[in-house]
């Protein structure tokens, strides 16, 4: 039985999906103003990891996230760079689907702008209106949390906590309480805008989600994800809308919430102007280091980001490279009486796999389960014992396993010819007793950036 960390409850609770096998899954998506950092990576990554776990363990995960297109933000670039609205935000929703794909982040099934769904949005905010829980003001349409007696139960704060925000909070001198959140921003002129009843505006920030999700999950579904710094006001702002206009508790059964990434010490963010791009990440490390780190702590811990520990991403990473290559030599040379005993170790493996997984998505424990099987495995490598098949069926599961972290990427095929073809000219050289040239060919090997180890199943072509 899975089990997560619910923030609603502050506790962890048995999972069970609202209908059976089926997941409903949102997780907020990017404000298209400027290129995503590794912090919203690492946010993506996990929650990649999460939506791929569950359909490993036999759930029908449909899995959705919105891209917030129009914001004042992007009205503030575009008027900056003197370019229009639409532009700045499709050129940056772009580089994000970009980073998405270089990140192997493919559990999404739907990927939502905002701008797509205005007359959801106007439908919801009818509602709240005729339901007593919005007023409109001479800038907007707001919601009222004085009308809502739960607002605040996901960040455990009160409504005279409100004004208290981690993130974005709206300004008006004119609304009724501090903490109010605006659902229809009136435009200015030359903003872009859409009709409404309430005068040609755009929609606030909180509603697109609440408005999306309910057109594609329903009123009422599984799980939301997002990092921890969007607990309060946005997941509040979202808890409190949707139940306030459907009557219907609770809106999300499970709440997920990421660590921050951290830099020096502080949030790594935009405002703080302290963070990373992914784009410039990926010129320096592979995408299987940046998922690795992002995994290799609880998905609940804040992590310092260090270049230090994206190097050892990277080797961490090569020991299952390394070990896929040791194998796929063992299945061309090795022994072909079984190794009856690794049936066995896969299965208890796997078990004990699952069984960190199963809590709270306990992935830097589920990484330590499959370091002991590497060793395990190594050690019968190492001497001469392992079997053509059972090779295959270790190279079987490590696929399996991979296909829920997706930190493994190359294959012999990624080596290129000339590497193989040097290593059969230094093997031709070893016979002959010709150890000088063999040397030489080794070392031209070195220079192309490979490394030639001799095994008992022959020679090992790995990365330097």
């Amino acid at each position: 039985m899975i089990r997560v960390f619910n923030t609603l409850s502050g506790q962890k609770e048995e999972f069970e999906p609202r209908k059976g096998k089926n997941v409903g899954m949102f997780v907020c998506g990017p404000t298209v103003y400027d290129y995503s950092h590794i912090g919203h990576a690492r946010t993506y990554i996990i929650f990649d990891v999460i939506a791929k776990y569950l359909r490993y363990k036999g759930y029908k995960v449909e899995f959705v996230m919105n891209i917030t297109d129009i914001d004042d933000r992007i009205i503030d670039r575009a008027k900056k760079e003197d370019r229009p609205w639409k532009e700045i935000a499709e050129f940056y929703e772009k580089s994000f689907m970009d980073d998405i794909k270089k990140l192997k982040i493919n559990s999404v099934n739907k990927f939502i702008p905002a701008t797509n769904h205005i007359k959801e949005i106007i439908k919801q905010i009818s509602t709240l209106i005729e339901k007593g829980y919005a007023y409109q003001i001479e800038d907007g349409v707001y919601f009222d949390i004085s009308k809502f007696e739960d607002y605040g139960k996901l960040a455990k704060r009160t409504v005279e906590q409100a004004e208290d925000a981690v993130s974005r909070i709206d300004e008006s001198v004119k609304k009724r309480n501090k903490g109010d959140f605006v659902l229809w921003r009136l435009s200015k002129k030359d903003e872009p805008s859409w009709p409404s009843p309430w005068g040609d505006g755009r929609p606030g920030w909180h509603i697109e989600d609440t408005a999306i999700t309910e057109k594609y999950l329903g009123q009422q579904y599984d799980i939301h994800g997002g990092g921890q710094d969007l607990i309060f006001p946005h997941h509040e702002a979202e808890i409190t809308q949707q139940e306030a206009a459907s009557g219907k508790k609770p809106f999300v059964r499970y709440w997920l919430h990421s660590g921050l990434v951290r830099i020096n010490g502080q949030k790594m963010s935009k405002s703080l102007k302290n963070y990373i791009i992914i784009q410039d990440a990926l010129k320096e490390y592979s995408p299987e280091s940046l998922r690795f780190m992002a995994i290799n702590a609880h998905y609940r811990s804040s992590v310092e980001y260090r270049e230090d520990l994206t190097e050892q991403s990277e080797t961490a990473i090569q020991r299952f490279h390394e070990l896929i290559n040791k194998l796929e030599l063992v299945k061309k040379t090795g022994l072909k009486k079984e190794k009856e005993e690794i049936d066995e170790i896969i299965k208890n493996t796997k078990t004990e796999f699952e069984s960190k997984m199963d809590d709270d998505f306990n992935t830097p424990e589920a990484l330590a389960v499959l370091f002991n099987f590497i060793r395990i495995i190594n050690a019968f490598i190492d001497d001469g014992s392992l079997d053509k098949k059972s090779a295959g069926r270790v190279i079987k599961f490590l696929e399996e396993v991979d296909g829920v972290f997706g930190i493994l990427s190359q294959k012999e095929s990624d080596i290129p010819e000339k590497i193989f073809e040097l290593v059969r000219k230094r093997e031709e050289l070893r016979k002959q007793k010709a150890w000088l040239e063999a040397d030489k060919v080794r070392n031209e090997i070195q220079v192309m950036g490979y490394l030639v180890e001799d095994t008992s199943y022959g020679p090992l072509i790995k990365l330097k």
